[in-house]
């Protein structure tokens, strides 16, 4: 029998962490068990709460700080309205990722990090993974009607989700993946929809987790049992055959 434990330490694999709102406590759940397991990945993709906890981690940033920060976490960190094409304007939120960061561009990073986002204009999934990196994830996680677009290089870019949920982009055909899902239905996506459903390709192993609380910005406080169930559930996984 070959656990899920097995077949990421037999070789070098990749993470990738889904989009789902505020899904970055489960997410950090996952990658805290990975890295308190030693399994540590090749390189990390994501898309928007999959881009900032994959984001952070690949940057330098220890498990157990990124849920520090987020068990911390208050809505008066993040929300700054302002008129625009989103409700908030997003500097808060850029300025505590830039603070949290130790490094400042992709090629600093300890391993490959790439996230996905959403282009205004051509109306179609850019995986960004050079240049600065703080941008980037902002992008990635700008919300529609939340946050407001992120300029990055003249061009508009918002929440990697809205067609890449899954925060695979990233990822070359075959590729060994150890891929996060979250489960829960954002509203404004329907029921059936192909996104809220585990892929299946070649190389990927899913962690789906279900029955997590959604948090948002106005349910913070369910946030730090959604980590705690993830990290439980992940436990459990890696002991299950692959």
């Amino acid at each position: 029998m070959q656990t899920l434990r097995d077949w990421l330490a037999e070789a070098p694999f990749t993470l990738a962490l889904s989009s789902g709102f505020f899904g970055f406590f489960a997410h950090a759940g996952v990658v805290s068990v990975l890295e308190e397991e030693g399994l540590l990945p090749a390189r990390v993709c994501g898309s928007s709460a999959g881009a900032l906890v994959g984001g952070l981690w690949g940057a330098g940033v220890p498990a157990a700080r990124i849920r520090e920060e987020l068990l911390a976490l208050r809505r008066a960190h993040f929300w700054d309205p302002w008129p625009g094409r989103g409700l908030l304007r997003g500097r808060k939120f850029r300025a505590r990722v830039e603070a949290l960061l130790p490094v400042q561009t992709f090629a600093e990073c300890r391993w490959p990090v790439a996230v996905s986002a959403y282009e205004l204009a051509t109306k179609r999934t850019v995986v960004l993974r050079e240049g600065a990196l703080a941008p980037a994830i902002h992008a990635s996680c700008a919300v529609p009607i939340l946050f407001q677009p992120v300029r990055i290089d003249g061009r508009l870019y918002s929440d990697g989700g809205v067609l890449d949920r899954h925060g695979l982009a990233g990822i070359a055909p075959g590729e060994r993946v150890l891929y996060h899902h979250l489960t829960s239905r954002s509203p404004w996506r329907r029921k059936g929809d192909p996104a809220l459903k585990v892929p299946l390709r070649e190389g990927l192993r899913a962690v789906a987790i279900d029955g997590l609380p959604r948090s948002g910005p106005f349910r913070l406080h369910r946030g730090p049992e959604a980590m705690a169930r993830a990290a439980e559930a992940m436990r459990r996984a890696l002991a299950r055959d692959s």
